[in-house]
């Protein structure tokens, strides 16, 4: 069957999954577009999803599509719903743009009795970052690898997915934007204080390198137990700097480590530099998805694409006996990526290799790079590049 005819039975197969919400097929519904089959047969589509609709809706329509004669994979290139803006009528349900527009509205200093309060940031709604056109300039894709709360393992993906990259031939760069908790130094090993050049007045910082990963952290300025103790604008400040003051040169991949929550770092991020997505981490236990859940919503408050769940600690397999206990349950994050429609890339199990890497300054997928947690982060590696592949240039 040619191509043509490929992508004709997939739009046939689309067409038989029915929205509950709605009543409606997909593609009546208009919410499949540009599918398309290239010659290995992998299929690829737009999936629309809409306020309502339930999560388990884009994984119907990835095995519709599979089930074609002819087709190897299936890529769907998921659209979050668009939040409406202050002040708007309501969500009127059509398909949003991957890149909704950023609006430049601001809050109201305050409203004026008697008078109709003005448009801006009302209750249950965040201003639309507008990013910075020429930043990072040099980099094809920035991933922010955030969570909920903290301890549940960021820094060591983000650690590994730089590592990861990197080790496959990608120009790759880690930015630790965690600047209470910068962890990235040590677990590069990496203690030295980065270079700078360039005039007077117009000094460039040069970031280190370990492992093929270039790396600029805060830790790598201050003393080993100064604390940074600092107010929201100065971290702003920081992360600024650290994107426009660092001879970043090239990059294929720009992994930055985010600290835990919702605040001053990740909208200073997304207000500074148009990101390619986020990476979600979490453990498999309630208390941590609750606060993922939290995170997932509001990188989409901000448009911002969330391109994957991974679930960490989970599952330990008890030396000599091959039991696996789940010491912190199992399946929360998976659970989690399926109601909120957006992708599961993997779990990764609690692995002694993991603290030893870490405390060595040797990414996992270095030094033991067929222990579970070795393969498990590679897999994810893999998965995070297949996301990426499917995504449009950041510009």
């Amino acid at each position: 069957m040619s191509r043509s005819g490929v992508a004709a039975a997939v739009t046939r197969a689309l067409a038989r999954v029915v929205n509950p919400a709605t009543g409606r097929d997909v593609v009546a519904g208009g919410q499949v577009a540009d599918i398309a089959v290239d010659g290995d047969g992998r299929a690829r589509f737009v999936f629309s999803l809409r306020k309502g609709d339930p999560g388990a809706l884009v994984r119907q329509a990835r095995a519709a599509a599979g089930s074609v004669d002819g087709v190897s994979s299936v890529k769907v290139d998921v659209q979050l719903p668009q939040t409406p803006a202050a002040g708007s009528a309501g969500d009127s349900g059509s398909p949003g743009a991957a890149r909704p527009a950023r609006s430049r509205s601001r809050a109201p200093a305050g409203a004026v009795p008697g008078q109709p309060p003005k448009r801006g940031l009302q209750p249950g709604s965040v201003p639309a970052p507008v990013p910075q056109p020429g930043i990072l300039a040099g980099v094809a894709r920035i991933v922010a690898v955030s969570s909920g709360k903290g301890g549940v393992g960021k820094s060591m993906v983000a650690t590994n997915l730089a590592a990861y990259a990197a080790s496959k031939g990608l120009a790759t760069g880690l930015l630790d934007a965690d600047i209470y908790g910068p962890n990235i130094p040590i677990m590069f090993g990496e203690a030295r204080r980065p270079s700078v050049t360039g005039e007077k007045g117009s000094e460039m910082i040069v970031p280190l390198e370990a492992h093929g990963v270039k790396l600029m952290s805060l830790g790598f300025l201050l003393e080993r137990e100064q604390p940074a103790i600092m107010r929201g604008p100065l971290i702003a400040g920081i992360l600024k700097q650290f994107m426009e003051q660092v001879t970043w040169g090239e990059l294929d991949l720009m992994i930055v480590d985010m600290p835990p929550g919702t605040g001053d770092a990740q909208l200073s991020l997304v207000q500074t530099v148009e990101l390619d997505g986020a990476l979600m981490v979490t453990t498999p236990q309630k208390v941590a998805t609750g606060d993922v859940r939290r995170g997932v919503k509001m990188f989409e408050r901000v448009n911002t694409r969330v391109v994957g769940v991974v679930e960490n600690m989970c599952g330990f397999r008890i030396p000599g006996s091959g039991e696996v206990i789940d010491l912190f349950g199992r399946g929360g994050g998976e659970e989690l990526a399926e109601e909120l429609a957006v992708p599961f890339l993997g779990r990764i199990p609690l692995d002694l290799a993991v603290r030893e890497a870490g405390d060595q300054g040797r990414p996992t997928v270095l030094s033991a790079p067929g222990s579970p947690a070795g393969r498990s982060l590679a897999e994810i590696g893999e998965r995070l590049r297949e996301a990426l592949d499917g995504l449009p240039p950041r510009r």
